[in-house]
Formats: C-alpha cells, sequence, structure tokens
C-alpha cells in the first residue's frame, strides 16, 4: 500500500497533554509517528513532526489534525519535499560556545551559509557564565556538505566571527 510522509509543525499554550492529544490523533488517523523535535519556548510549546500514513487515509488524517485548532494547538501540514537531488553528503556535529551578542546567529548562519554548507539542525541556548555570570552562547547542531567542500574553510569562517568563540567540528555518520 502507497504511504505518503506529512511534516507537521505545532504550536499551543504549553499545558499537560498536548503531545498526548497530538499522537492519539495521529493514531487513530492511521498515522505512524516517525521522528520530532519538540521544546518549551516562552510558554509555547513548539515542535515539528514527521508522520507516515497510507495515501488514502492522508485527507482524513490531515482534517482530524486541523481540528485541534479548536482546542488552541495550532497545526500546519505540509508535505514531504524532494530528496532525490541533495547533493549533501558530508554531516557533521557543530558545537560553538562564547559569549552571547545581538546577531551572533545571524553571524553563524550566514557564515555556514556562505561556503556552502546546509544547516540541517540547530539548536541554541543562552546560559550563564559559571563564573562571571555574563551570558553565554551555545549552538549545536548538524551541518552537511557537498563532497568537494573545505572542512577547515567551515571551521575559520566560523572561528573568524569572534576571538572568544569556541568551535568543536567532528563527522559522524
Amino acid at each position: 500500500m502507497p504511504t505518503t510522509s506529512l511534516v507537521l509543525t505545532l504550536c499551543a499554550p504549553d499545558r499537560p497533554g498536548i503531545m498526548s492529544r497530538l499522537s492519539n490523533t495521529i493514531t487513530e488517523g492511521g498515522g505512524n509517528w516517525l521522528e520530532s523535535r519538540m521544546a518549551r519556548l516562552a510558554g509555547q510549546f513548539a515542535g515539528i513532526v514527521r508522520v507516515e500514513c497510507p495515501e488514502t487515509r492522508a485527507a482524513a488524517l490531515q482534517a482530524a489534525l486541523l481540528t485541534l485548532e479548536s482546542e488552541g494547538i495550532h497545526v500546519h501540514i505540509l508535505g514531504e519535499g524532494p530528496r532525490s537531488d541533495y547533493p549533501y553528503t558530508r554531516c557533521l556535529r557543530i558545537d560553538i560556545c562564547g559569549n552571547d551578542r545581538p546577531g551572533i546567529v545571524s553571524q553563524l548562519t550566514q557564515a555556514i551559509s556562505h561556503i556552502g554548507a546546509n544547516i540541517e539542525e540547530l539548536n541554541t541556548s543562552i546560559e550563564s557564565a559559571a563564573m562571571a555570570g555574563h551570558p553565554l552562547f551555545h549552538a549545536s547542531g548538524t551541518v552537511c556538505l557537498t563532497d568537494d567542500a573545505d572542512l577547515e574553510k567551515l571551521t575559520t569562517t566560523i572561528e573568524a566571527l569572534s576571538d572568544d568563540l569556541h568551535v568543536e567540528i567532528s563527522e559522524f555518520g
């Protein structure tokens, strides 16, 4: 039986039971929860979920998911994107730490895209520096490159953003 993948983005004021309600709706609609990223941010529960379901049940599942709006759970549904022409074959784990400042995420993401890398996952946070107490920026995630991309250039480009950035990059997969 042919299947289809759906990518859901969701947001709701945080409260107990949101994931339970969402997962029950997916299961009852014939879907299979494949992967997700969820977080509580500023009192909101936000996430992305990839679901697979039989093509014959996709429209009904989408309709059921949209009814969650009446419960304050806002769901946006997209189909699966193209995969066949994805040229990024080398995936790297990045871990970056340094003093926080306005624009650091913009500078970091521009530096990565400038050398032709693709950010597949990025988690950022602000933490209090242990001894100094000032805000410390932390980013970790996955960046993918084409086979001919220069790994050293990625590292030096990120390190050039600031003297206080600590950058660790390692290959995996």
